[in-house]
């Protein structure tokens, strides 16, 4: 972020989505800013959490959806005077995640395919007031999510998934679009009046238009053939 600060037009604030002080904080200085007025909202902000479901630490799962969920409805709320007196755009970063459910990031997936369900809805009950909301079903997107969400090196001694444990390790080899392509192609959607669901990134296209005409067994075979693993487990008997 800080190649922006020498830009003229760019103003960086500090923002933790999980905490509503810093929400508060934030939204009252764009007031003061703007003039009462925001144009775009995005909600980009979130986490990830590899472990298979079993092994959750509970609390570990409460943040992801503090993050990924929570954080947005809490910004939606805190700036939606603002977006309606402009007759604004909210973009939720939603995540082919939420559609195609990848083994092992069970609250990742969930959180996700909660904003994608919230954002259209949101959409339906803000349209009357004039404020457009894009869910963004994200694709691969070179970013930081992988690096500060790392699978885990090692999982709980009585992890019935001890056996793949390296494979779950691994850190998937997705070919990602840039960043810059990735805001690029956003930005252009939200200055040219989109609304509604938008699929960008790497396989996001395989994700709109290939997995709705997948029968279940042939979606369950590709997980299972590279879910990390998953297609070596021994079967208990």
């Amino acid at each position: 972020m800080q190649d922006l600060t020498a830009l003229p037009n760019v103003h960086l604030l500090m923002l933790d989505v999980t905490s509503p002080a810093s929400i508060a904080a934030a939204a009252k200085e764009v007031e003061a800013k703007t003039g009462g007025k925001l144009d775009v909202l995005i909600n980009n902000a979130g986490v990830q959490y590899v472990m298979p479901a079993l092994d959750l630490d509970i609390e570990k799962a409460r943040d992801v959806f503090e993050a990924n969920y929570w954080g947005s409805l809490r910004m939606i709320q805190a700036f939606k005077g603002m977006l309606v007196k402009a007759e604004g755009t909210i973009v939720n970063v939603g995540s082919g995640a939420g559609i195609f459910y990848m083994p092992f990031q069970s609250q990742y997936n969930a959180s996700k395919a909660a904003i994608n369900q919230y954002s259209e809805t949101l959409r339906m009950e803000l349209a009357p007031l004039k404020v457009k909301v894009i869910t963004l079903v994200a694709g691969n997107i070179t970013s930081n999510i992988v690096t500060n969400g790392a699978p885990p090196k090692q999982l709980p001694e009585d992890s019935f998934y001890k056996p793949i444990e390296k494979e779950i390790a691994k850190q998937e080899p997705f070919t990602s679009m840039s960043t810059s392509k990735f805001a690029g192609e956003v930005a252009d959607e939200v200055l040219g009046g989109a609304s509604g669901r938008l699929f960008k990134g790497t396989n996001s296209g395989i994700i709109k238009w290939l997995l709705p005409l997948l029968p279940q067994w042939v979606f369950d075979k590709l997980v299972l053939a590279n879910g990390r693993g998953l297609g070596k487990m021994p079967v208990l008997s």
